[in-house]
């Protein structure tokens, strides 16, 4: 776990309300970030930039740095007539999803993975790109199960089954807390599967995940029946009942994208058959 500041207001946690762009994109940024898996060095930073609630410009710059979401946000910034890549419409598309992200054109998509994919992926390139023609749109779970199973990120030797929970766990997922104590949080979510031949969204099941650290967290109060968003171990945010139906939309998706296409292929081998 980081040290954790807490000066300028920290220790009491956030306020209540729609969180800045920046910060929102931190609170979601922050768990892979933790894990290693991508951004700058600096973790325990980055946390405290999303427990205070506010940016000095320091963490525009770090965002910046996150090199497999930060496309994206362009993207769909871009398309949708928005002049910042941080503006909290667009944030909330990539992460969690909303119409927007059906305005980014199928070109567009597919000129940003030529620009970013061709090389690392030599041949497979092809069956990678027609992820965008079946319907793939820049939403995180599209980098997840269409992109990352292609691009070596995930291919180092790993077990099937520890391959299918950082699947798993790399998505954002949607969960209904249960039970509140202190720091951890009991939710009610939806596991990633696979049978073999597919992946899929299992039964609901419990789950006990992180949502501050001696009381210091990313998200104010949270009660039984609120509805959240989960980034490997952590909370992220409060969600909207339409933002669940939003998130959920958007990874089936591209989980039926991955399915029914030659796509399936790189699963397969990232998970075994």
């Amino acid at each position: 776990m980081p040290e954790l500041a807490t000066s300028n207001g920290a220790a009491a946690g956030t306020a209540r309300g729609a969180a800045p762009g920046p910060v929102l994109f931190a609170r979601y940024a922050f768990p892979p970030n933790s894990h290693g898996f991508c951004g700058p060095n600096d973790h325990a930073a980055f946390f405290e930039y999303g427990v205070a609630g506010t940016d000095d410009g320091g963490l525009r710059a770090m965002s910046q740095q996150f090199a497999g979401a930060w496309p994206y946000l362009e993207l769909i910034a871009g398309a949708t007539g928005l002049d910042d890549p941080l503006d909290r419409r667009v944030v909330e598309a990539y992460w969690v999803g909303s119409p927007r992200l059906d305005k980014v054109s199928t070109r567009a998509v597919g000129n940003s993975m030529e620009e970013r994919f061709r090389r690392t992926t030599g041949s497979s390139f092809a069956t990678l790109s027609e992820s965008v023609l079946d319907g793939g749109v820049p939403h995180h779970s599209f980098a997840v199960f269409c992109i990352y199973p292609w691009t070596g990120l995930l291919s180092d030797g790993r077990k099937a089954k520890h391959a299918l929970t950082v699947l798993d766990r790399c998505r954002i997922r949607w969960g209904k807390v249960l039970a509140v104590h202190g720091d951890q949080v009991v939710v009610e979510s939806a596991p990633l599967t696979w049978d073999g031949h597919q992946l899929g969204v299992g039964p609901n099941q419990s789950e006990t995940v992180v949502r501050s650290v001696d009381g210091v967290g990313m998200v104010d109060t949270l009660e039984p029946g609120d509805w959240v968003s989960l980034h490997w171990e952590w909370v992220c945010d409060r969600l909207t009942e339409r933002q669940v139906r939003f998130l959920r939309g958007y990874t089936l998706r591209h989980l039926r994208i991955v399915n029914e296409g030659n796509l399936h292929s790189g699963p397969a081998t990232l998970l075994g058959t």
